[in-house]
């Protein structure tokens, strides 16, 4: 159709041209005229051709450009979203592992610990801190081992070197409780009186108060769930928040002095309405703690006394009403990476008894640290009092980190 339009026009425009000259042109000559024109025809349509071909490639490049440009956009604001969560997300955590050679049983080989700390900064003045706990390897129905939430709770700063813990904190007592990683003491267990009388590790579930009321002198106010246990056994009276029995509360004060470079001062006093949480008449407890850490040079000592006063006819009638020890430890580093220490321990969780011996411990060993935080150790323990018999001297191996 196109082409028969296109001859017309050709012959009208012959046409016009030979009565304008006056004189009629040959076929030969129409045809040439035809063949000029459809010729600078098809040109023109090639043109038009390449023009549309550009303007598809321009339109395809401008759609990826506009893609791109959405794509970049959205990509950077997830980047920036991920690189505030990582900037404002903290884990660490530590881990140990023990060889315990027994003199009269079996040696044992434990995966001790295994933690994990999670923490995140919500704001400048508002943080959550956590640390998850797997002990003994393994946890599950008829396993040695625990899994525990040991700590879990929200940090407000709501004034200047002061701030407020809501949730599950650790019990602000003694060296160890709430600092018990392995490269930050001596020996491959955790020393027997903190252990038994106050007891570490030890957590709770309530409101904490601290600050600072001056230079290097420190403050914990605590309102916070309790032990329970009606036989007065204050280790096994741990309820660990685990749907812990709160018909009674524990208040919990400590002041700590840091003022002196090396040297750290405290004292902890708690007081427990009812250690039974319920069960007896009567069942007040009160624990007092004090201890010193000091540092100068090579050397080092710590040393720490704590007692549990607990009222009740029924826990006095078992001697736990009166639980007490103490221990003394000096260390010497020789490098930065070797030291080694000595600790002397008395406890008596049956102190109530006036025929009740004390039980006494001897441990030295040394610490080698692989980096600040990576440590080997080797210290022999020793009961010394009869009552504890023999069981529990041992040669002790251990591997500690923390990060």
């Amino acid at each position: 159709m196109l082409k028969k339009s296109m001859l017309a026009a050709a012959i009208a425009l012959a046409t016009v041209s030979a009565q304008a000259a006056d004189t009629t042109p040959s076929m030969e000559e129409m045809w040439q005229l035809i063949q000029t024109q459809q010729a600078e025809i098809n040109a023109l349509k090639a043109q038009l051709n390449q023009t549309d071909s550009k303007l598809q490639q321009t339109e395809v490049k401008v759609s990826a450009a506009a893609d791109a440009i959405e794509q970049g956009v959205v990509g950077s604001e997830a980047l920036t979203q991920v690189a505030s969560w990582v900037e404002k997300t903290s884990i660490g955590g530590y881990g140990e592992h023990h060889y315990n050679h027994f003199e009269d049983k079996n040696d044992e080989v434990d995966a001790h610990r295994f933690v994990l700390y999670f923490g995140h900064q919500f704001t400048d003045s508002v943080r959550f801190f956590s640390e998850f706990e797997l002990e003994h390897g393994i946890a599950g129905e008829e396993q040695v081992g625990e899994v525990e939430l040991e700590q879990a709770f929200i940090e407000w700063d709501y004034t200047q070197n002061h701030s407020v813990q809501l949730g599950q904190f650790l019990v602000p007592v003694g060296i160890l409780n709430e600092t018990h990683e392995p490269d930050t003491f001596y020996g491959t267990e955790r020393n027997l009186v903190e252990k038994e009388i106050i007891p570490a590790t030890w957590w709770e579930t309530g409101v904490q108060l601290k600050g600072e009321l001056a230079p290097g002198l420190n403050y914990n106010l605590a309102l916070h769930s309790g032990l329970e246990n009606a036989e007065g056994k204050i280790r096994s009276g741990r309820q660990k928040s685990a749907k812990a029995n709160a018909e009674d509360f524990a208040y919990t004060a400590r002041l700590k002095y840091t003022g002196i470079a090396g040297l750290e001062l405290a004292a902890t006093v708690q007081y427990q309405e009812d250690i039974s949480q319920g069960a007896l008449t009567e069942a007040s407890a009160w624990l007092t703690e004090v201890h010193a850490a000091y540092t100068v040079g090579p050397f080092a000592l710590r040393a720490l006394w704590a007692e549990w006063d607990i009222d009740g006819d029924e826990i006095e009638l078992l001697g736990r009403d009166s639980q007490d020890g103490w221990y003394l430890e000096p260390s010497y580093k020789f490098t930065d990476s070797l030291g080694v220490f000595a600790r002397y321990s008395e406890y008596n969780t049956t102190a109530g008894f006036s025929n009740s011996d004390d039980t006494e411990v001897w441990e030295y060993g040394v610490n080698y640290w692989l980096t600040p935080t990576v440590v080997l150790k080797a210290d022999y323990t020793d009961f010394v009092s009869e009552s504890s018999g023999t069981d529990k001297d041992a040669l002790n191996l251990g591997l500690g980190w923390s990060f």
